[in-house]
């Protein structure tokens, strides 16, 4: 065989370097992809405002598709999903008063679970799919009450003139952790699924919101401003010590869950304002994804 000649070998050298980089930018590339967006779970239901009407979405943020759930000109917000994705329950003023309804998140008619003149949101489903926490003011002031799933024996968990909302279950289903305004300021609070053994495990002094357990239950991801008045993402253990900034802008950042235990999904107005989107922040690296792009505010993510 005839050795190459030079003015041949010098080409194919340099095409064999391109292939070679390019292979390995692109494995680079897919296992950074795969880090950042594969899952356990890749849906989230969440609030938007888009079309000037509030509706439940539904978004795969594995493959980027997003579905309008809820189909109605009245107000739609709250949204929580059941534990094996199912179905959504929600806050609603389609009959006049803020009420929770349910549905199937393939379709169809929602079915109204609450019926009372006060108002009833923030619903959050147990691990088990049994009951629904929500906040209701019908006793007076805000209140943490649990339900079951069809809406029947609904009974009252706290009973303070603060207001208590935002209840979350822990993942084995036996605490749950709330938001109170109890000595004038708003502060993570835990609590037995029976009401007893009320706890405050954040600073009262600091405005803490929207607790989220993480998967393992070791840890709850909150909303706070302790060092400005910008609202961050911080993370601490379960009885509130040990607690990080995660997230670092000028933006309010909050309304975070876990989607594994290394993802969260939250919404921020970084990049426009007026107009919060969905963002994924990767915990271990603090790469953060942006999710939504509307014209429209996306926020509430579950």
């Amino acid at each position: 065989m005839r050795p190459l000649s030079h003015s041949l070998y010098t080409p194919l050298c340099a095409f064999a370097l391109c292939l070679l980089i390019g292979l390995s930018m692109s494995v680079l590339l897919e296992v950074n992809t795969a880090r950042l967006l594969l899952h356990e779970r890749s849906e989230v239901a969440y609030h938007s405002v888009r079309g000037d009407n509030d509706e439940i979405y539904l978004l795969d943020f594995n493959r980027g598709l997003e579905h309008n759930l809820t189909r109605h000109p009245a107000w739609d917000s709250y949204p929580a999903r059941s534990p094996d994705g199912r179905q959504v329950v929600f806050a609603s003023l389609r009959d006049g008063n803020q009420e929770l309804y349910i549905m199937d998140v393939q379709g169809g008619a929602a079915r109204r679970l609450t019926d009372n003149n006060a108002r009833d949101n923030h619903p959050a489903w147990s691990p088990d799919g049994r009951e629904i926490a929500f906040a209701s003011d019908r006793s007076g002031n805000w209140d943490i009450f649990v339900m079951d799933t069809n809406g029947d024996s609904v009974r009252q968990l706290t009973d303070d003139p603060a207001d208590d909302v935002d209840p979350v279950w822990s993942p084995i289903g036996d605490r749950l952790a709330f938001t109170s305004y109890r000595f004038r300021n708003w502060a993570t609070y835990l609590m037995n699924t029976d009401g007893g053994d009320v706890q405050r495990i954040t600073d009262f002094r600091v405005r803490n919101i929207d607790p989220a357990w993480s998967p393992d239950g070791s840890r709850l991801v909150v909303t706070s401003d302790p060092f400005t008045r910008n609202f961050e993402l911080y993370v601490m253990n379960n009885d509130g010590t040990g607690k990080e900034r995660l997230t670092m802008n000028r933006a309010w950042d909050g309304g975070a869950i876990w989607v594994d235990a290394s993802h969260i999904v939250f919404h921020s107005n970084r990049d426009d304002n007026a107009n919060p989107e969905l963002y994924l922040l990767d915990t271990e690296s603090n790469l953060i994804h942006r999710l939504t792009y509307n014209h429209a505010r996306d926020s509430d993510p579950s």
